[in-house]
């Protein structure tokens, strides 16, 4: 699979601790970043078609990105 999405990725250079934050509660810095960022949903499907489980992926922590798969599944 192609990712070229991660070139243009605003975290892209950043220290990556940032987006694995100890607890949920110490999400924000990262969802900050994640939140100005140009290819926020192409870095949240990766996460979610690999089941990333651990950080925070387009703007989702590994709690909210189960419940999205989790409301896919009952929508589909």
């Amino acid at each position: 699979m192609k990712q070229t999405w991660r070139q243009h990725a605003a975290c892209r250079g950043l220290d990556a601790a940032i987006f694995y934050p100890p607890s949920d509660e110490e999400a924000e810095p990262a969802k900050d970043v994640c939140a100005q960022c140009a290819v926020r949903t192409a870095c949240l499907e990766h996460a979610l078609a690999v089941r990333e489980k651990e950080g925070i992926w387009g703007g989702c922590t590994e709690r909210e990105r189960r419940r999205i798969i989790r409301q896919r599944r009952r929508a589909s």
